[in-house]
């Protein structure tokens, strides 16, 4: 007896899953933060140099680089303070204005990408966070390693250490005060001051270092979320941003993997828009998606935006303003070699006015 045959429907092609066309943006982000890191290693370098030629009165080789400046955010604010009230740039520290404001414009074009992509400290974390997710909680499944409202209550403390910078500069202190200020030997000398601040560095500082050290390893990025006031400032700045990342609740599949790449753990999975002044605009939670179009950078809730342009419209900010300060004479210092000379030997010695 022959058996009828049976129909088989022909079957189709197998799905092709999606690949997120983003996913070299994090190794892109590696690259640009170890640059910087090793651009701002050489900085030091170079500028320990200078002040020990200086400091020794005999000849001097190295020049003094005026990114060092960057470093001394108190001085920034505070001569950003007087280009406010007067229009006069700072020529005692003019690289450290002109990079205090280059951060902030860029914070309102593109989120925190100095935070993300610039800042050596920021660099550092992430490598400690690397470090942790490895060896202390890479299986963990939780979507935070904090408790929401300690994270919320930590969080906290940058901002009020901001508003007490706030208040001892920008309300507390008049124009006669700021002008003082700025042309005191105190002044004169910070860089030299941060400078002796590393390579003398006290038992307290060092302890306090390692702490800090310690932290980051174990709760990612600790120090900018919860202790940097420049961070927070920039924050406040980029949280009036035109651009955001959205998330289409209608395709989500609720992975976490979002709030898992996300290096302040903001609960990308529960949000509509990622609206915080805490988003440092990494796009890690947009590379980490698996699911087409359902993490998306919008401005203003146009039409999507590729994530790369975040880091570009960021960075390209920093180096217009960077060569406008070179064009107009605002990026190296006024001070003469010997000024420098005579306040970098006293420059242990100086307290704060």
């Amino acid at each position: 007896m022959t058996e009828p045959a049976v129909a088989f429907e022909q079957e189709g092609p197998a799905p092709v899953k999606w690949r997120n066309p983003h996913a070299l943006l994090p190794a892109l982000r590696w690259v640009v933060q170890g640059a910087y890191l090793l651009f701002f290693v050489l900085v030091g370098i170079e500028f320990h140099s200078f002040y020990q030629q200086i400091v020794s009165g005999g000849p001097v080789t190295a020049h003094r680089p005026p990114t060092v400046e960057g470093f001394l955010p108190i001085s920034a604010l505070v001569s950003l303070k007087r280009y406010l009230l007067t229009g006069r740039y700072d020529e005692v520290h003019p690289a450290g204005l002109t990079i205090l404001i280059a951060a902030i414009l860029s914070s309102f074009l593109a989120r925190k990408v100095f935070c993300s992509w610039v800042c050596p400290v920021g660099g550092i974390s992430r490598a400690l966070e690397w470090v942790g997710k490895k060896t202390l909680w890479r299986k963990q499944e939780r979507e935070t390693l904090v408790n929401r409202r300690a994270d919320t209550l930590l969080s906290s403390l940058k901002y009020l250490l901001l508003a007490f910078f706030a208040w001892a500069i920008l309300w507390k202190m008049d124009g006669e005060a700021v002008t003082g200020f700025l042309h005191t030997p105190y002044n004169y000398a910070a860089d030299a001051k941060m400078l002796l601040f590393f390579t003398d560095i006290s038992p307290t500082a060092g302890v306090s270092l390692a702490v800090l050290v310690v932290l980051s390893v174990v709760i990612k990025n600790s120090w900018c979320r919860y202790l940097c006031p420049y961070g927070a400032l920039l924050g406040l700045v980029s949280w009036m941003s035109p651009q955001r990342v959205v998330r289409d609740e209608a395709t989500c599949i609720d992975c976490k993997a979002c709030t898992r790449g996300c290096p302040v753990e903001i609960t990308v999975h529960r949000k509509a828009s990622v609206w915080t002044p805490e988003c440092t605009g990494c796009m890690s939670c947009v590379t980490s998606c698996p699911v087409e179009d359902c993490l998306t950078v919008t401005r203003k809730g146009n039409a999507s935006l590729s994530p790369y342009l975040v880091p570009l419209a960021g960075l390209g900010t920093i180096y217009l303003l960077w060569g406008v300060a070179r064009l107009t004479g605002h990026w190296h210092t006024t001070l003469s070699p010997s000024t420098l000379a005579e306040v970098y030997r006293i420059a242990r010695t100086l307290a704060h006015p």
